[in-house]
């Protein structure tokens, strides 16, 4: 699996760069492939959305219907968002299952700063000391997943009084710095991120 770190980058573009992966990797031309990224300022309503009822004042964020699971959520800086762009293979093809394993992925990730994560029954994410510190939301597509993950590492968490994300109330969201008392440094949590890679998708991570 290539892992390529795009940096900052806006929502649309890597929706797009997305989408023309999941064509290359399902013809056979590409290798699977996980993006990691910090996004502009954005929020996202998913499939369970509809209209943009939990965005309650979107202001000058831009709000943008995208094809992946769940409700709406903010994307902005330092927030980590991962890509898995995964071709399923026979034995793989259960959406519930892959959920659960980008779960584990992030609560191994927590457990490396000493955040005892867990899951929060009923509700797609990761938790901590009670607060969500990641959200999840994916697609497929020709058995192949794109969209996946957004791990608040140091994000303005203000952003989030504007919605309900995924129909929650704006005060259960956290991040590593709330928890932490400190902010770890993005590419810190990037390698902590690939170490998890392997166990969670069953595919050794290569940067390119």
């Amino acid at each position: 699996m290539e892992v390529r770190w795009l940096g900052r980058k806006p929502y649309a573009e890597v929706w797009a760069l997305q989408k023309q992966l999941v064509e290359a990797i399902a013809a056979g031309d590409t290798p699977d492939t996980l993006l990691l990224v910090e996004h502009d300022p954005i929020f996202t309503l998913g499939r369970k959305a509809g209209a943009a009822g939990n965005v309650l004042d979107a202001g000058d964020i831009p709000v943008l219907q995208v094809e992946r699971g769940g409700d709406v959520t903010y994307h902005g800086p330092g927030q980590l968002v991962g890509y898995p762009l995964v071709a399923l293979r026979d034995g793989e093809r259960d959406l519930h299952r892959y959920l659960r394993n980008l779960e584990a992925w992030l609560i191994a990730v927590l457990a490396d700063y000493g955040l005892e994560a867990e899951r929060n029954e009923g509700l797609t994410g990761v938790w901590a000391r009670g607060k969500k510190l990641a959200s999840l939301g994916v697609a497929v597509r020709k058995w192949v997943t794109y969209h996946g993950f957004a791990l608040n590492v140091d994000p303005d968490l203000s952003h989030f009084a504007r919605l309900n994300p995924c129909g929650l109330q704006s005060s259960v969201m956290a991040s590593l710095a709330s928890e932490l008392g400190r902010a770890p440094a993005m590419d810190e949590v990037v390698e902590r991120v690939l170490a998890h890679a392997p166990m969670a998708l069953g595919r050794q991570a290569v940067c390119v």
